[in-house]
């Protein structure tokens, strides 16, 4: 494919070229966080022409932000980090795609999100925070990009690159919640562009296949020192596992909060908004009145899938939920954010034929 000038003075480089910038095109990367270290990372990767990237944050710009979220102005104050970030990289490069999630990273939205990237770049400024994305991109088997800052030093490592050592393999136990973040002891302006230009090399080097990747490394850096030091750590088995199995405790929570009752599926066939698709055979019976119903067999689902919108409110039922629930993770599995079920199916109403 032939792209345009702009990359042509990475293209030239012999370990990139053509085919290199491709896989960038081609590219999904999810970055969570959109202040000192989030900024630079999604500067960087749009200008080298990632394809698709994603932000999470759900913060409004501060003046307080400015002198070190550089991609921020005053008169971008009180607005969402997420419009001002989509507006600005898109007018800097306008070949890429971008996805904005005006939300701040939780338990109930992690996998939704991050289940449609390659990589996950942690960005945050929240111990509890990185163990959540940790437990994720473990169970779904991405890289996380990490990086903090603390007064005039900070960290950076890959975690969960190849199945190797993650964020819990080196800080097993869950620190203080009353660790301190840049709110209440400062940070000096150039650090975290300094590490998110850091975080965005490392992505670019998984990306393209080159280099070695920082992986099971820790890289300490004192800017007052300008002095750079490793330390090494392997994998933890034990921490490896407690992180694949919360991850998957997150997503078996998320599905059984879209399995609804009988009470919850009768309020939602009375709204509007949502489509109540029932997956059962012309000649299954009881048939349900509602205005919103749409009959839709099971064994054609998935040739429908495409006439509706990934964020469209559904809900799926059939005779006693088995098909129903096959059915969810169809959607699931394609995207959709919006998709629930009836629990133990129509047979539940105890409605007369």
């Amino acid at each position: 494919m032939e792209h345009s000038k702009r990359y042509s003075r990475q293209i030239v480089l012999p370990e990139i070229g053509s085919d290199g910038q491709q896989k960038l095109q081609n590219a999904k990367v999810l970055i969570i966080g959109v202040g000192g270290l989030g900024c630079p990372v999604l500067q960087i990767l749009a200008a080298s022409g990632v394809g698709n990237l994603g932000i999470v944050d759900g913060d409004i710009v501060d003046e307080s932000n400015l002198h070190r979220q550089i991609l921020f102005n005053i008169n971008d104050c009180g607005k969402l980090k997420v419009d001002v970030a989509i507006d600005a990289i898109l007018k800097m490069n306008s070949e890429i795609k971008m996805d904005i999630y005006s939300e701040f990273i939780n338990e109930s939205n992690i996998f939704e999100i991050a289940k449609n990237y390659d990589i996950l770049v942690d960005c945050t400024d929240s111990i509890e925070t990185r163990y959540l994305i940790n437990d994720i991109a473990v169970y779904l088997n991405k890289p996380m990009i990490y990086a903090s800052i603390h007064k005039f030093e900070a960290q950076l490592s890959v975690f969960n690159y190849k199945n190797g050592a993650t964020y819990r393999c080196l800080f097993p136990e869950k620190e203080s919640e009353t660790i301190p973040n840049c709110v209440t002891t400062g940070v000096l302006g150039v650090l975290p562009n300094t590490l998110g230009m850091l975080q965005a090399t490392e992505v670019l080097k998984i990306l393209l296949g080159i280099g070695s990747v920082f992986s099971e490394k820790l890289l300490l850096y004192n800017s007052l020192e300008m002095s750079f030091n490793e330390i090494e750590f392997t994998k933890n088995k034990e921490q490896f596992e407690i992180g694949f199995e919360n991850g998957k405790q997150l997503i078996q929570n998320k599905k059984q909060n879209l399995e609804l009752n009988k009470i919850d599926f009768l309020e939602k066939c009375l709204d509007e908004n949502f489509k109540i698709i029932d997956l059962r055979e012309d000649h299954e019976l009881p048939k349900l009145n509602y205005n919103s119903v749409i009959n839709i067999p099971f064994s054609e689902i998935e040739k429908h899938q495409n006439e509706f919108e990934k964020i469209q409110k559904i809900v799926l039922f059939c005779q006693s939920g088995i098909r129903s629930k096959k059915a969810l993770e169809l959607f699931i599995n394609k995207g959709f954010t919006n998709v629930y079920h009836l629990q133990n199916g129509i047979q539940s109403l105890h409605l007369e034929n």
